[in-house]
């Protein structure tokens, strides 16, 4: 997905591409509303979540 990149915050890709939401559910960030969605960077939250920033990245250019 081009325009999308793992220094965004998690609010900036869904108010870009709402459809990577379910993406970021089953990879385990429950939160994409709370207050640290609109700060923290995608690759901060999957460092935060344990979640290896590469896999995440490649399902979200999979959509």
């Amino acid at each position: 997905m081009s325009g999308i990149t793992k220094d965004m915050t998690i609010g900036e890709i869904l108010r870009t591409n709402p459809n990577v939401a379910p993406v970021l559910m089953n990879a385990g960030m429950h939160c994409l509303g709370c207050p640290s969605a609109q700060g923290e960077s995608l690759e901060e939250a999957a460092m935060v979540h344990g979640i290896d920033i590469d896999a995440l990245m490649a399902a979200i250019e999979a959509i």
